[in-house]
Order: C-alpha cells, then structure tokens, then sequence
C-alpha cells in the first residue's frame, strides 16, 4: 500500500511519522542495518529533495552502527554516481534500503509525500534508464509530469522542496529514533 500525505498539513505531521515507523518496522528485519539512500542532486532546484532530507538527518547525528546515510548536500547521490553508490551498499551484509527521492505526478498531488514497501526506479520522471532499488521508498511530488521534465525540476518552487524535506526529515528521524530503541532493548 501507498500512503499520501500533504506536507503543508502539519495537522497529520503525527500520524504520518507514526504510519511511517509502523509502515517500516513491518518489512524491516530487526537485525538488518538501515541505509538512508536520499537520491538527487542540489543542481536542480526540484531533483534536491533527497539530497535536503540526507543532510538534515546527517545534522540530526542519526548515523549510527547500523543506520547509514547516502545522499546529502555535500555529497549527493544521482544518476552519475548511483551505481557506485549501490555497490557500495551491497557490501554491507543485507541492508535495509530506505529511497528518498524526488519524483513528478499528477497536479493535484504536487506537495504530497508518498510511501511505501519496495524499491523505485530513480530518474523515472525524466526517461533515465537506472536501476530498482530499496525495500521501502518515500517520494516527494514536487510538480506536475507530462511535458518538459526538465525544465519543471529547475523551475519547482524551493519552498516546496524545503517544506518537503522537513516532513519527511521529521518522519525518518522519530521512525529510525524508535527502532533504534526497541534494538537496544533486545
């Protein structure tokens, strides 16, 4: 199942962190370490969206022994480097791969937050060819798909994108806050 929620509704901020956690402890193997994978890049105004959630967790001191982050403002993970970013995970011994990313959609969805179990295809929105990846994905619809998806990720509104990555930095940090204490009281 897809979840929607709006992220200027700070009124279901509540239930969408706590959907979120019970959303992916319920794929989530309890011993499995935790990759943050926040795909985009800071060069595009509406593909930045992963790249601001890697960040803000990264200054919220969330990387821990089992939890990493790919994917920040200062070093983001797009389309050049996925591959080499996948194979770096896969060295670890079988991650839990959590997709951050950017995506277009309908208009009326412009502003909302998706998630889910199983992988995305990053790039999708704007016809790249890369590969699935992640157990568990949240999409930010940051504008309308359909015609120049280009031009549409430089031209989206930086005040979305912000507001954006705040909800699901707020989402990702009491979701991983949570599973970081039921593993302690193991």
């Amino acid at each position: 199942m897809t979840y929607y929620y709006n992220a200027y509704n700070y009124e279901k901020l509540s239930e969408f962190k706590s959907v979120l956690y019970e959303e992916i402890k319920a794929v989530r193997k309890p011993y499995q370490n935790i990759i943050l994978l926040c795909i985009g890049t800071d060069r595009a105004t509406g593909d930045c969206l992963g790249p601001l959630v890697g960040h803000n967790l990264k200054n919220r001191n969330v990387e821990s022994s089992n939890v990493y982050i790919y994917g920040t403002l200062d070093e983001p993970v797009h389309a050049k480097n996925l591959l080499e970013a996948v194979e770096m995970i896969k060295r670890l011994d079988n991650p839990f791969i959590i997709t951050v990313d950017a995506c277009l959609g309908k208009l009326e969805n412009v502003g909302y937050v998706t998630f889910g179990p199983g992988p995305i295809r990053p790039g999708a929105g704007v016809n790249k060819q890369l590969p699935e990846i992640g157990n568990f994905h949240i999409n930010g619809i940051v504008n309308m798909s359909g015609f120049m998806e280009f031009m549409l990720l430089q031209n989206t509104r930086l005040n979305l994108v912000m507001r954006m990555a705040d909800y699901i930095t707020k989402g990702l940090f009491y979701a991983i806050q949570n599973l970081k204490r039921e593993r302690a009281l193991l």
